[in-house]
């Protein structure tokens, strides 16, 4: 097990350097010079050669861009992010200033689609061919389909503008005050948990109507066990490993959704605050906010792997 976590992960922080050697790449050879776009908002209507120059320095854009990316790879290590061309601030204090928000949001969807998901996905295996089965899988179809950013524009327009329960947009702090807080949370968290929920419900059907067709659980039926004892000690478990797959893609999934979502519903999250760095090639803050996401990625794949071996004890690492 040991030597298996020490390989995969080696392998991550290959894959990360290699997302970040190609993100470093793609994002300067986009057309523009971000140093334009700073001047303007300063309000800078003339520069001189050397102030110029001055500029280039203070950004680190007076470099090769292999140089460029020796230093800024240099500098994580030690928990330096670099300096924000567009907000001229440190690039870790803006994700620290924005992180808690996007992870709030991403484990309140990722907690409520998978608790949700699982849950209507064993339902409608056991209940195979009722109408709690056609519904809740018709309904699983169209939010798999559903583009969330459509689903956002609707949800403001039903529930905000029409029937006006809910605010249009903006966050409010949970603990300045909690109602507002959740009452503006709902449709966002609605968006980024509505298609792995979907997901998370097919996929649990598909592989609880495989598992209930194994031998050994018409043999567990034959002995007269009880059906609450049969779902959750033989067939939930064993049925989970391809739900946990699901659920390490989803995790990907709800944090990269973060950066739409939170741009409709102007959450001053990390994803807004990415989509703003792309519009104003703010090079710093765009590869870490892509460093964090990989990171994240990783992590969640490496999890998913080591508890193959919890829920099959037939999984060997050699």
């Amino acid at each position: 097990m040991t030597a298996y976590i020490i390989r995969r992960i080696l392998i991550g922080i290959i894959v990360i350097l290699i997302v970040t050697i190609m993100i470093f790449l793609f994002i300067r050879l986009l057309p523009g010079d971000p140093l334009v776009i700073y001047i303007n908002q300063a309000d800078m209507q003339e520069l001189t050669d050397e102030q110029l120059q001055e500029l280039r320095v203070k950004f680190g854009l007076d470099k090769t861009i292999p140089l460029q990316y020796v230093d800024w790879l240099g500098g994580l290590f030690t928990g330096d992010f670099g300096l924000s061309i567009y907000y001229d601030a440190d690039v870790g204090y803006l994700i620290k200033e924005r992180m808690p928000i996007t992870v709030y949001l991403g484990v309140l969807a990722f907690i409520i689609s998978a608790i949700f998901g699982i849950g209507f996905g064993v339902i409608c295996a056991l209940r195979r061919g009722t109408w709690i089965d056609t519904a809740v899988t018709f309904l699983a179809n169209i939010g798999i389909t559903a583009p969330a950013f459509w689903v956002g524009i609707i949800l403001i327009y039903l529930l905000a503008l029409k029937a006006g329960l809910l605010p249009v947009s903006g966050w409010t702090d949970p603990f300045e005050d909690f109602w507002l807080s959740l009452k503006k949370i709902v449709m966002p968290v609605i968006c980024l948990s509505l298609f792995s929920l979907a997901a998370l419900t097919r996929l649990t059907r598909s592989s609880m109507l495989e598992v209930i067709q194994q031998d050994y659980i018409r043999t567990a039926w034959s002995k007269g066990l009880r059906e609450r004892m049969i779902i959750t000690r033989h067939t939930i478990k064993n049925a989970l490993i391809p739900v946990v797959t699901q659920l390490g893609l989803q995790v990907a999934f709800i944090f990269g959704g973060s950066v739409l979502i939170e741009t409709i519903f102007n959450i001053p999250g990390v994803g807004r605050l990415m989509t703003q760095s792309v519009m104003q090639q703010d090079f710093q803050v765009i590869q870490a906010g892509t460093l964090i996401i990989a990171v994240v990625v990783v992590l969640s794949n490496l999890v998913v792997d080591i508890s193959y071996g919890w829920l099959d004890p037939r999984i060997r690492y050699d």
